[in-house]
This record gives structure tokens, sequence and C-alpha cells, in this order.
């Protein structure tokens, strides 16, 4: 744990003696997150075990709280799975009760604005000297350079990173993902991160500091493109539901106005497909090849286009995929809850939302199914604070303490 010596390092593998366990049972996180990217990591640590403690300031808390309606949306999904405890840290006397905690903690999520954790003192290090075991996660904007210090938001990485040049159309100006991916990027890089530092923490009984930044994150799932660019000198422009590599790979509207995206990645597919459609391109001298399909592709997409208006989306989906097509409708994010699959794989768990409507909402479980674990069995996403009193106690204070913390402005 985080300011303990080496046997208690391994403790991380205790609870693996349970063949039910989770791989993180055992594991104790702070957070202190907000928004995004923060947040979404430590849920990743606490979908394989980990219990997570939000720790938040007790004038409103996470910023995304309350925000708006897609706000209040992105607050009850990435906060499920954990306990708020409100702590105003610029108090000495709640500073104290974070350094108690820290004790116990065997890893720290933050993704404050540059600075400011090193301004409250709990920087990494602050903190690695009394507490040597403690691995502490900073997901930023950008790594340690140049940039370090400038303001960072999802679309920042995206645009700095070239993602938003090679999104859209060309007619169109750039435009950021639909989801926020830079975010959930060093999200995911951060907890990879994290498991990594916990297994060394194994061997080493040492913890150590990992910083996950936007930037360099999205910029590392434009891998391919980077690479394409500097060994052919050619550089990728918006290519909206295609790729360069294939013909035809894109989407088509169908007799109901839906939109099916339809990619056979070889002659065998491409075949197959026209033979689903009942065209006779396969043997068009145009259209032999993926190289001739790809210098007439124009005149390919308008007969394609036209074929698959004159089907409906369904009917269109079934027939190519009896034909063993790539094929799938464009769902709308409706149609995506009451996917059958999806319900059939008991992907979704409710939740009851701390923020925003009443009503009980779908969110993502973790995706990953594991032959020797399961699923967390998924907690609602916490009201403000809703956990304090529990979690103080559990750390020794008593109700005369934790009533004096209220009357100075600490909880």
């Amino acid at each position: 744990m985080g300011g303990v010596g080496d046997d208690d390092a391994h403790t991380t593998t205790n609870a693996l003696t349970d063949s039910n366990a989770l791989p993180l049972d055992g594991v104790l996180v702070l957070e202190l997150g907000h928004i995004i990217a923060g947040p979404f990591c430590s849920m990743l640590l606490a979908d394989l075990g980990a219990d997570v403690i939000k720790v938040e300031h007790p004038n409103g808390g996470d910023l995304i709280r309350g925000s708006s309606p897609v706000g209040n949306s992105s607050f009850n999904y990435v906060n499920r799975d954990k306990r708020s405890l409100t702590l105003n840290l610029k108090s000495d006397a709640a500073l104290e009760v974070f350094f108690d905690l820290l004790g116990e903690a065997d890893v720290l999520v933050e993704n404050y604005a540059p600075g400011t954790a090193e301004r409250l003192g709990i920087g990494y290090d602050d903190l690695k000297q009394t507490y040597p075991g403690l691995i502490y996660c900073s997901i930023k904007g950008f790594n340690p350079g140049p940039y370090e210090s400038y303001p960072a938001l999802d679309p920042i990485a995206e645009a700095l990173s070239g993602m938003m040049s090679v999104t859209g159309h060309e007619d169109m100006p750039p435009v950021r993902s639909g989801t926020s991916i830079a975010d959930m990027a060093a999200s995911f890089y951060g907890a990879i991160a994290v498991l990594g530092a916990l297994f060394r923490r194994v061997h080493t009984g040492t913890g150590t500091k990992v910083t996950a930044p936007l930037f360099e994150s999205t910029v590392s799932m434009m891998g391919y493109w980077l690479a394409y660019t500097e060994a052919y000198d050619d550089v990728p422009g918006p290519m909206g539901a295609s790729h360069p590599n294939w013909a035809p790979y894109d989407v088509f509207e169908t007799d109901d106005d839906e939109w099916v995206f339809i990619g056979p990645s070889g002659e065998h597919q491409w075949q197959a497909l026209c033979s689903a459609l009942d065209l006779n391109l396969h043997t068009d001298s145009r259209f032999e090849t993926l190289t001739d399909r790809r210098e007439n592709l124009d005149e390919l997409m308008a007969i394609l286009r036209e074929a698959c208006r004159s089907y409906a989306s369904e009917t269109l989906v079934a027939r190519l995929r009896e034909a063993g097509v790539p094929v799938a409708k464009v769902n709308s994010v409706d149609e995506v809850v009451d996917d059958p699959h999806l319900r059939a794989t008991d992907f979704f768990t409710e939740v009851s939302t701390a923020e925003g409507t009443d009503q009980p909402v779908n969110v993502p479980r973790f995706p990953v199914v594991a032959s020797e674990f399961g699923r967390v069995e998924s907690e609602n996403p916490p009201k403000l604070g809703e956990h304090t009193e529990s979690i103080l106690s559990s750390f020794g204070y008593d109700d005369e303490d934790i009533e004096r913390l209220r009357e100075e402005g600490g909880v």
C-alpha cells in the first residue's frame, strides 16, 4: 500500500488466492478526478475489482455534476462503482484526512490542471518519500515538454494529433469524433500503466508515477497514418466512412432512408457482394481487381448506391450477411441500447442516476469477458459525499471528529 513496506506491497496478489476474486480485489484507489479522463481511468480499475474512493470538493464536487443533460449522463456512466468522499483539500484538517487515506491506498488517479496538485502539496514529489508504495497516475493534456502547461480538452488533442484532419468529409470543416476519444485513450493508457506498475511493485516493493497524456495517447492512435505519410510522402485527408485500401468500403443509403456500411475486404467477398445484389460487376473490366475498382471508384459507387436504394435496410443486411459480406446497419444510439446481441450477452447494467433525471439508465459493463473471473456487480454512481461518514468511520474517525471536520469546512 501507499505508505508501507515490502510485505504490504504484495497485498495486490493476496485476493487472487480466491478463485472467484476479481484481479484488483483488495486494491484501494483514490480518485481526484473530474469530467471524463480521470474518472474513466478509475472506472476501468473498478471494473477489475478495485475499491475506488472519489474524493470531491464539498461545494459542487466533480465539475461535470449537474452541468447539463449530456454532462449528467457522462457523470453517471464514468462514476459507477465508486464511493464519494467530500474533502476540501485547502483545509489543513481535510488534508490530514487525505494523508490518512493515502497511507492505505495503492493508487492515486488525478487529472487536475497542471500544477494544481503541487500547489495543494499532493504532487508526486510531495508524497513519494512518505508513501513509497504509492502508484501515482497523473492524466494530463501533454507529457512533460514544450506543451505541458497548455490548457487541454479532448478536441485540443484531436486537433493537434491530426485526427480531426482525417475525420469527416473534404467539403466540410474538420470535425471531432462523436465521443470523447482522446479522454478515453488517455484513460486506457493510464489504466494499463497502473496495472503494469502494480505488477512491478510486487517485485520491487516500490510505487511509481505514471503520466497518461491526452495528446500523445491520441497521436498513438494515429500511428499507421504517421507511418504512411513518412513512407510515401503523402498526406491523408478526410475520408468519411471510406478507406483508401479498399473499394467499395463506405455507407450506402437504403429504400427506408437508413444507412448501411458495406466493406468487402477481399476478392471473394467482392464477388459475393456482386452476386447478392444481382450485379455482374466482378466481370466488368472496370471493376475486376481492387486496383481497377479504386481507379474507377466514382462509377462503382454510383452503381452500388443505386442498387442499395432498391432494398430496405433489414433486407439488404440479411442478404449480404448470408453471402458472407461484412455489413452493418448504421444504428442510432437508441437502437444500440436495444441491440439484441448486447441484450443477449448481458452487456448493459442498469444503474440509478446520481445527477439529472431520476430514471434508471442502462450503461455498458466492462466489455472484456474472462474465463476465470467474472464481472463487477455494478453499483450506482454516488451522490456528492454519499459515503463520507462511512468512509471516515472505517478509517477510525468517530462522530465527533466528523462533526468537527464539517464545522471547519473540511468535508
